[in-house]
């Protein structure tokens, strides 16, 4: 159980770190002409399973044949460095579907997904209950408090879906915000009746509490859901087209190797993440994805429009890079 919470400590500590790294090297560049508009870009970086394409990319060297160099800055999420998206301090980010489309329906920013990193897989999160828990089936959630780390995010809304698929609404549960590495403790005194959660959670809390999944939330009507993945703002895009596609091509190699081999990943986690080798080896992953459909994140801005997540109904085409 100590190792565990060491374990859970560093991925915590990851996701607070605020840290720049470099890469650069002496692989020849396009020449000018051909090359792109901008050859040195910073990254704003998750420090999550999503992210480890983009350090396979770079490990590889596919950037450096781009013509790029590509700095890193560790972010929790695009909606807290918006000014810097804005201003030209950071170039393109890992966001969540969730989070691009609430800010494209808030007006602050128009953004372009420019390459697609995961689709949801069985096992990779959902709904937790303790293994003392009189709830054995979604329907039991009605009137009960679920934990999730921020609402109004990936958690309401995959839950929601199944709620949907149950007969309830999300008016029927309460959805309350706990961040993971504090759910176990919430759900231990009772301060809530269920929580969704991700790894490595799910393993610390199936090992500490017995916990049981009462829903897994990527499969039925989310499965194969898209997640997440790079993107920049409509202006970076229309101002750097060349910059833009040589970042999608290096990084489309390496999600093609992150799908076809599994150890190219547990390789690069733990270097950006702080989770340990073991952990990351263990872990269940969600699907890292080789293509880019607007079919598949209409998927989730419908989903966001349904649950009253989203003024308006987004035309997921306006969110994909041409």
């Amino acid at each position: 159980m100590g190792v565990r919470r060491a374990c859970l400590a560093g991925l915590v500590a990851a996701l607070a770190l605020s840290a720049c790294g470099g890469v650069d090297g002496g692989a020849a560049r396009p020449s000018a002409g051909d090359g792109p508009e901008k050859t040195e870009i910073t990254v704003g970086v998750v420090p999550v399973p999503s992210a480890a394409p983009l350090f396979i990319a770079i490990e590889k060297g596919f950037f450096k044949e781009e013509g790029l160099t590509v700095r890193t800055e560790t972010i929790q999420a695009p909606q807290a460095v918006m000014p810097k998206i804005l201003n030209g301090g950071i170039d393109t980010f890992l966001t969540s579907y969730v989070s691009l489309i609430t800010i494209q329906d808030s007006g602050v920013a128009k953004l372009k997904m420019l390459v697609e990193s995961q689709q949801g897989a069985p096992g990779v999160n959902g709904v937790l209950v303790t293994g003392d828990s009189p709830l054995k089936e979604i329907g039991d959630l009605r009137g009960k408090k679920i934990a999730v780390n921020v609402v109004k995010a990936l958690g309401e809304v995959a839950t929601s879906a199944h709620l949907k698929a149950a007969g309830l609404t999300p008016a029927d549960v309460s959805f309350v915000p706990v961040p993971f590495a504090e759910q176990l403790a919430a759900l231990r005194a009772g301060r809530v009746d269920a929580a969704w959660t991700t790894e490595p959670y799910i393993s610390a809390a199936k090992k500490d509490l017995s916990a049981r999944v009462l829903v897994d939330t990527l499969t039925g009507p989310t499965e194969g859901l898209p997640l997440d993945g790079w993107a920049a703002s409509a202006d970076w895009t229309a101002r750097n087209p060349k910059t833009a596609a040589a970042f999608q091509r290096a990084l489309g190699r390496a999600q093609k190797l992150a799908a076809a081999d599994r150890s190219e990943i547990d390789r690069v986690i733990p270097s950006f993440t702080k989770i340990p080798a073991d952990v990351a080896a263990a872990m269940t992953l969600a699907t890292f994805s080789t293509s880019l459909d607007a079919a598949r994140i209409q998927r989730v801005a419908d989903l966001m429009s349904e649950f009253g997540l989203t003024r308006t109904r987004i035309d997921a085409t306006a969110l994909v890079a041409g």
